[in-house]
C-alpha cells in the first residue's frame, strides 16, 4: 500500500476533492479490475472513453478516480482528481507506484518504423554476453535476465512497463531494452520513465490509419527524443532524411550512425551473403551472421548504443559477429530439395522494399522468387496497394493472402492490395484467400533452388479474424510443406 500523496508528485493535478492522503492498494484503467481501496484512472481510449466506467468502478470498491471530467454527481468517500492528461498521469502515477525503476536502470528506447525489433534483440544479446543482467521489452517477447514473459504490444502499458522494469531491478539487472511505437508516445505510455538514451532507425510509410498525417506520425516519434534528459544521449540514423530532424529540439547529446552519410559511428558492407556480412565498422573488418543492408543498419545502431553506454569497441564487435536476430525477422529455412524459405515480419512497403531489394542482391536470379504477402485489417489502408506494387515488380511471382483481417474481409483487403500490382505482373499474380494454402500453394509452385519469401506475419502465432485469435505460424507451415515437397 502507497500514500496517494506520494504517487501524485511529479502528476499536474487542476484539483483534488476528498482526502489526498488516503492508503491506496493498486492502481488499474481496466474497470474489471477494480478492487477495494484501488485508483480507478478513466482514461479516453481510441474506442471508449474511460469516463463512462466510472460508476461501475465506484461500486467495485475503488476509492481513488483520476479523470479530466468530473462527474456531475460526486460519490461521498470517494476522492476525485481532475488532471488535463490521465495517460499521461497514469504514467507519472505507475513509476512512482514501482519505485521510479526507470531510474535504477539504465534503459535505452528504440523507435522506428522498422528495424526496432532487431535492434532492442541485439542489445539485448549483447549485453548478456557481456556479463550484464539485462532486461528487454519487445514486440516478439519480454525478458528479465533469462525468464521470458510474453508480449501482446509493441509497448505494453504504463502499469506493464513499470512493473517489468521494477521486476529488473529486483532481479539485479543492469540494462533494458525497449521498442517505444509511435502509439505509445502518442498514448503517453511511456510518461514517466526516465531514458538514458533513445535510438532512431528511420521513418517510413505506416500507420496513418492512427496518425492520421506523415507528418503526426514524424513529430510522434520525435517527442521521445524531446522528452529526454540533458545527460542522456539520442542516437539517429544519419541516413535517414528524417535523421536530422528527430534531433532538432532534444537536450540530449547528439549522435549520428551510418552506412552512406558523414556520421559519428561508421559502417561499410564489403560483402552481402544468404550466410551473412562482411563489414567496416569505425575502420575495422568484421563478420556477422546477419544478410542484409537493412541488417548493417541494425548491427551499427546496436554497436553505436554499445559504446554510447560505455563498453569496448572490440568486445563489442566479437560479439556482434555471432549475434543472431530476432524471430521471424529474416529467418531462413532451408529444405532437402535446396528450395530456401525465407519468413519475415515486413508489412510496411519500405519494408518489403528492403527484404526484397536483399534477396535479390543475394540471389543468382537463375531461380525464381515467389513473394506470398498480406496486409493487416483495420490498419492503415493506404498503404495496401503500394505494398503490392513493390512485391510484384521485385518478386517473380506473387500469391496475395490474407494476414490478420481482424474485423475486415479479407476479400475486401486483397482487393485493396490488387489493384496497386504492377500490370506487367498482373499474370504472375495469384489470389488464395486461405493463407495455408496460399503457403501449401508457393512450395508446389517452387522447383529447386527457388526461393520463397512469406511476409507480414513473422514472429506472429496466430490470426486474428473477427476478434479471435486462431493458431497461425508460418514457419512452421512452411516448414512442413517443404519436408514433404
Amino acid at each position: 500500500m502507497k500514500k496517494l500523496n506520494n504517487i501524485l508528485t511529479h502528476v499536474k493535478v487542476l484539483e483534488i476533492i476528498g482526502h489526498r492522503d488516503r492508503e491506496i492498494n493498486n492502481i488499474t484503467f481496466d474497470s474489471r479490475q477494480v478492487g477495494k481501496g484501488d485508483v480507478f484512472v478513466a482514461m479516453s481510449g481510441t474506442q471508449v472513453d474511460g469516463h463512462i466506467f466510472i460508476p461501475q468502478a465506484i461500486e467495485k470498491g475503488c476509492s481513488v478516480v483520476v479523470c479530466e471530467h468530473l462527474p456531475q454527481n460526486l460519490s461521498p468517500g470517494v476522492t476525485y482528481v481532475k488532471v488535463k492528461d490521465p495517460a499521461e498521469a497514469l504514467g507519472l502515477m505507475a513509476s512512482a507506484w514501482w519505485n521510479y525503476p526507470s531510474e535504477t536502470l539504465k534503459l535505452v528506447g528504440v523507435t522506428g518504423t522498422n528495424g526496432k525489433t532487431t535492434t532492442v534483440t541485439l542489445l539485448y544479446h549483447l549485453f548478456e554476453s557481456l556479463g550484464y543482467k539485462t532486461g528487454l521489452l519487445s514486440t516478439v517477447l519480454n525478458k528479465i535476465h533469462d525468464r521470458e514473459f510474453p508480449a501482446t504490444h509493441t509497448t505494453p502499458d504504463a502499469l506493464q512497463i513499470n512493473r517489468l522494469l521494477n521486476q529488473m531491478v529486483d532481479l539485479g539487472c543492469d540494462f533494458a531494452f525497449m521498442e517505444v511505437s509511435s502509439h505509445a508516445i502518442e498514448q503517453n505510455r511511456i510518461a514517466g520513465l526516465q531514458f538514458a538514451g533513445a535510438v532512431f532507425t528511420n521513418i517510413t510509410h505506416d500507420h496513418l490509419d492512427y496518425h492520421k498525417t506523415y507528418k503526426n506520425y514524424l513529430e510522434a516519434k520525435k517527442k521521445l527524443f524531446t522528452g529526454l534528459p540533458q545527460k542522456a544521449f539520442a542516437l539517429t540514423n544519419a541516413d535517414d532524411r528524417n535523421g536530422r530532424v528527430i534531433l532538432q529540439n532534444t537536450k540530449a547529446n547528439k549522435y549520428t550512425y551510418g552506412l552512406k552519410s558523414m556520421a559519428d559511428f561508421k559502417g561499410k558492407v564489403l560483402e552481402n551473403h544468404f550466410n551473412g556480412l562482411l563489414m567496416q565498422v569505425d575502420g575495422e573488418e568484421f563478420n556477422a551472421l546477419l544478410p542484409g543492408e537493412f541488417n548493417a543498419y541494425n548491427l551499427m545502431s546496436t554497436y553505436a548504443t554499445a559504446l554510447l553506454l560505455g563498453q569496448d569497441k572490440t568486445e563489442v564487435l566479437v560479439s556482434l559477429s555471432k549475434a543472431k536476430g530476432a524471430e521471424g525477422r529474416f529467418e531462413i529455412i532451408r529444405s532437402n530439395n535446396n528450395i530456401t524459405g525465407i519468413v519475415d515480419y515486413a508489412h510496411t512497403p519500405d519494408a518489403l522494399k528492403n527484404v526484397l531489394e536483399t534477396i535479390n542482391q543475394l540471389r543468382t536470379r537463375n531461380e525464381q522468387l515467389i513473394t506470398v504477402v498480406g496486409a493487416g485489417g483495420d490498419r492503415d489502408k493506404e498503404k495496401r496497394p503500394k505494398m503490392a506494387l513493390v512485391v510484384s515488380t521485385l518478386s517473380d511471382r506473387v500469391i496475395l493472402t490474407s494476414d490478420n483481417p481482424r474485423s475486415e474481409k479479407p476479400e475486401q483487403i486483397i482487393e485493396d492490395m490488387r489493384i496497386g500490382v504492377d500490370p506487367a505482373k498482373s499474370g504472375k499474380t495469384m489470389i488464395i484467400t486461405n493463407r495455408r494454402e496460399a503457403i501449401k500453394t508457393a512450395v508446389n509452385l517452387a522447383r529447386p533452388g527457388d526461393l520463397i519469401l512469406l511476409a507480414g506475419k513473422g514472429h506472429e502465432k496466430y490470426q486474428e479474424i473477427k476478434g479471435m485469435k486462431y493458431p497461425f505460424d508460418d514457419k512452421k507451415i512452411l516448414t512442413e510443406y517443404l519436408e514433404t515437397a
